[in-house]
């Protein structure tokens, strides 16, 4: 990510203004992000890393694996620091629509088309409740696998089952514990392990 002057100093405001927060360095930076897009530092709390996503999901990204998004909004958060790093193609579920359905809505059903030609894909899903039912359908059904799942979508009821069945399936998983989230949050954190996964990328080729 390019970063203006400005954007240096509102971050230096936000290591400020935290005192130990008791995550790794990586983890920090992907926190840091969601803080500076959304101004709210109780993020620090709720967001969830699973063991080694970060690792797994940067080595995801650096094998250009498929990303597969909710919404526009996502999409559009992402896809131009894609395009100066690794190139993932990132495909949205309310434009990959091949037929109405009146029992799902267009995220849902979205989601369901293009699981069905990417399983093991990077799943972003940062806005639609129903789009992240319909992926956690099709990992309970065991369906699909995924590289690597980051789900922020707003949620007024209770998350922790969402949290177990991507535990159980063994999927590497950023999610938002409690009712806070929102695509903002999910472009931010996957453009952060993005740049993460691309500076790691960058050392080791110079060491090469």
């Amino acid at each position: 990510m390019n970063w203006h002057i400005s954007d240096a100093q509102n971050l230096a405001t936000i290591d400020y203004e935290v005192e130990d927060h008791g995550h790794s360095p990586a983890q920090y930076e992907i926190l840091r992000r969601v803080i500076y897009a959304t101004g709210d530092f109780e993020y620090l709390n709720l967001l969830h890393f699973s063991p080694r996503v970060l690792t797994i999901g940067a080595a995801a990204l650096a094998s250009r694996t498929t990303i597969l998004v909710d919404v526009p909004m996502v999409q559009v958060g992402i896809v131009p620091t894609l395009q100066k790093t690794f190139a993932n193609p990132v495909y949205c579920a309310t434009q990959s629509i091949t037929r109405p359905q009146k029992e799902r809505t267009e995220e849902a059903w979205g989601i369901f088309n293009l699981a069905h030609r990417y399983p093991d894909g990077i799943f972003v899903i940062g806005h639609g409740q129903t789009a992240l039912d319909a992926l956690m359908e099709l990992v309970a059904a065991q369906r699909i696998q995924p590289a690597l799942v980051i789900a922020t979508a707003t949620n007024f009821g209770d998350r922790r089952d969402v949290e177990l069945n991507l535990q159980e399936a063994n999927i590497p998983h950023i999610t938002v514990q409690g009712r806070k989230g929102g695509a903002e949050v999910a472009a931010a954190i996957i453009t952060a392990l993005v740049d993460l996964a691309w500076q790691a990328y960058e050392q080791r080729a110079h060491l090469n």
